[in-house]
């Protein structure tokens, strides 16, 4: 979709003006348009667009020392500080291996990219061919200025133009019937797993969404609960200092935290955890199912609390603590059951 700048520009600064505590993805789709024509609309003033390899570009992301990592979809904000350490890809799938920033990338949805500066809070923003955010990277004060400066320099469009061309993505198909799936064969194998990670490609070998499988689960592995349960989770968590990952996703990354949690707050519809390090934005409201559910792995059973919206998309992801090869925590364990009943 390409839409007139000029005209678009006017229509944002007036929707500014009429929400200014509105943020930006949500004025977009406000207006009808992507976050990223949005941020199109300040290339030559606030906004550089770039262009060139990203895997190339993220790999020199280290030099700029402790920033804050944000990945997020519509319903919860992941914002993680630490420095980009131990980089790597392979067919345009993407690691990024360190204790405080935890990526997996898929590179193929990571189309647009651009250096923001926003009241004076500088930032690297890369978006789908949809224009929907995929990642975004913020200096904080301990980040290396320098360095910033140096990439947006080297990865400068040529063409510094203030009008973008998005694609949309198709609708994804439909369900198929429960009665057309192999629910057996779906069961044994899930019986059988030995890694957590097998589960994707059980979903697409017998043609379920992650909803269905879920659904269609061996008796015992999972369990609907009530979506306040997710608050309390997090309560009992914090409370216990059970350490616990969360996994966000949008459609070009993942981002993990691996830790305890302190300090919890809710605002209006979103529940909120605050940390130094960390910062997590969940909007409740739009929480409608809540699933315990159980993976087998060769080192035991992987336990998460896994958070759907009304159209069946992955919100959140939690997990106790844990490495590939060592049983989850116990205390993760009576978390879990402690919501359970």
């Amino acid at each position: 979709m390409s839409t007139t700048t000029t005209t678009l520009l006017d229509r944002y600064e007036e929707a500014k003006q009429q929400h200014p505590k509105m943020r930006i993805r949500d004025i977009a789709k406000h207006l009808g348009v992507s976050e990223a024509d949005l941020v199109a609309t300040g290339v030559g003033k606030h906004v550089t667009l770039l262009e060139g390899d990203w895997e190339e570009l993220l790999k020199e992301v280290s030099a700029m020392g402790k920033v804050m990592a944000l990945t997020r979809n519509n319903d919860c904000v992941h914002e993680r500080k630490g420095v980009y350490n131990n980089v790597s890809f392979e067919n345009h799938v993407g690691l990024v291996l360190d204790p405080d920033i935890d990526l997996r990338l898929f590179m193929m949805h990571w189309k647009f990219g651009f250096a923001v500066k926003e009241n004076d809070r500088l930032s690297l923003q890369f978006f789908d061919k949809s224009g929907d955010a995929v990642h975004k990277i913020y200096m904080i004060e301990a980040s290396n200025l320098d360095a910033y400066n140096k990439i947006v320099e080297k990865y400068k469009a040529a063409d510094q133009v203030t009008e973008i061309v998005t694609e949309a993505y198709g609708v994804p198909p439909a369900e198929k019937p429960d009665a057309e799936i192999d629910a057996e064969g779906l069961r044994e194998e899930w019986k059988n797993m030995t890694d957590t990670h097998q589960f994707f490609g059980i979903t697409r070998k017998y043609g379920v969404s992650r909803l269905q499988a879920l659904r269609l689960a061996p008796e015992g592995f999972v369990q609907q609960v009530d979506n306040s349960k997710v608050r309390q989770m997090l309560e009992i968590s914090a409370g216990k200092k059970v350490p616990i990952m969360i996994f966000v996703g949008s459609r070009g990354c993942i981002q993990i935290h691996t830790g305890e949690i302190e300090k919890l707050l809710e605002t209006g519809p979103w529940f909120n955890i605050l940390d130094p390090e960390l910062n997590l934005h969940l909007r409740t409201s739009a929480i409608d199912k809540t699933y315990i559910v159980k993976k087998p792995s060769e080192a035991g059973i992987v336990t998460a609390l896994e958070v759907f919206d009304k159209d069946g998309n992955l919100i959140v992801q939690f997990f106790g603590k844990r490495k590939p090869g060592i049983p989850e925590l116990e205390s993760w364990r009576e978390v879990v059951e402690a919501v359970a009943n």
